[in-house]
C-alpha cells in the first residue's frame, strides 16, 4: 500500500502493488494452483460463509499460512452462535494458521444467530485480543448498503474506528467492490473529513465473466447502469466474454490525492478465480 501522504497521484502500479485477495473455505485447491503467482506474504482473506463450517474455514486459513501468505480470516458476527464457538474458532485458527489479523463484519442473517449483532460487538468483546489478534479490518460501503441508510452506516463506521483505537488494535477498512470510481473518491474524501484515518483497501473484482460480475453486483446492490458499465469497460448489451479492472484502477490512481484521500490500496475479489486474479495483478503491476 502507498503509505506516505503527499500531493502526487500514485501510479497504477503503486495502487496494485501490495494487493490483497479473497478466497472461500473451499478454495484451497485453487490457492495451491496459484502459489507460484501470488507474491509471498500477500494478505489472503478467508470468507465466513453460511455454507461452510468452522473446520473448513480453519483449514483454508492454514493452507494460506502454509503457502507462505498472510491469512486474514473473516468473522461474520451474526453467524456466530455463542462466545464458546467464537473462542473455539479463534483458538483453532491460532493453533493451525497463526493469524494476527481478522476481518470483522456484521454478516448476512437479518437476525443474529448468537450474541454478536454486528462487527462492533466483536471488536469490543475482548475475545479477539485474547486469542492473539492485533489487527482488525472492517467493512466500508462507498455506494451505500441496500438495507442500511447512509447515516447509520457512517455512525457504525465511526463507532468501529473509535473502538479499534480504544482497544489498541491496528485497523483498516476493506470496501465493497464497484464499477465506478466517482463514488469511491467521494466516499474517501468524506471518510477523511469525518476524522477516520484508517488505511483503506478499495474492493475491485479481478478479471471475470461479465455475466458473473453482474450477478454479484445484483446480489450486493452494486450499481451497474449502462453508463457505469461503459466507464468500467464493458457493455450491458454484450454479456459474452470477460472484463478486468484495468480502466477502473488507472482512473482511480489518476484521481487519488494522498493528502485528501489518505492511504489507499486494493483488495481483489476473486470472482473469476484466484489464479486469474493474481496473474492479472502481477502482470498489471509489471506492465504499468
Amino acid at each position: 500500500m502507498p503509505s506516505t501522504p503527499g500531493t502526487h497521484h500514485p501510479s497504477p502500479s503503486d495502487l496494485v502493488r501490495g494487493f490483497s485477495l479473497e478466497m472461500t473455505g473451499k478454495d484451497s485447491p485453487a490457492l495451491a494452483e496459484a502459489v507460484g503467482i501470488i507474491p509471498p506474504g500477500t494478505h489472503v482473506n478467508v470468507t465466513y460463509l453460511g455454507n461452510e463450517d468452522l473446520s473448513m474455514r480453519v483449514a483454508a486459513a492454514a493452507a494460506v499460512r502454509s503457502a507462505g501468505f498472510d491469512p486474514v480470516p473473516h468473522i461474520s458476527a451474526r453467524r456466530v452462535l455463542s462466545t464458546a464457538e467464537l473462542d473455539r474458532f479463534l483458538q483453532a485458527l491460532q493453533e493451525q494458521a497463526g493469524p494476527s489479523r481478522v476481518f470483522a463484519v456484521g454478516g448476512d442473517p437479518a437476525e443474529p444467530l448468537g450474541p454478536y449483532p454486528d462487527a462492533l460487538s466483536l471488536i469490543t468483546s475482548g475475545r479477539l485480543e485474547a486469542h492473539g489478534i492485533t489487527q482488525v479490518a472492517i467493512a466500508g460501503y462507498p455506494e451505500g448498503h441496500p438495507e442500511i441508510d447512509d447515516a447509520t452506516l457512517w455512525k457504525a463506521l465511526q463507532d468501529k474506528a473509535a473502538a479499534l483505537h480504544d482497544a489498541g488494535f491496528s485497523g483498516s477498512i476493506i470496501t465493497q467492490f464497484g464499477f465506478d470510481t466517482a463514488p469511491v473518491l467521494t466516499w474517501l474524501a468524506e471518510l477523511r473529513d469525518r476524522g477516520i484515518d484508517l488505511p483503506v483497501r478499495i474492493g475491485v473484482p479481478g478479471p471475470a465473466g461479465i455475466k458473473r460480475l453482474l450477478a454479484y453486483a445484483r446480489r450486493f446492490g452494486v450499481a451497474s447502469s449502462a453508463g457505469i458499465a461503459h466507464k468500467y469497460g464493458f457493455s450491458l448489451t454484450n454479456l459474452l466474454g470477460t472484463t478486468g479492472p484495468d480502466r477502473f484502477v488507472a482512473d482511480l490512481a489518476a484521481a487519488l490525492v494522498p493528502d485528501l484521500h489518505g492511504e489507499v490500496g486494493l483488495h481483489l475479489y476473486t470472482f473469476g478465480g484466484l489464479q486469474a486474479t493474481a496473474r492479472w495483478a502481477v502482470e498489471f503491476d509489471a506492465g504499468s
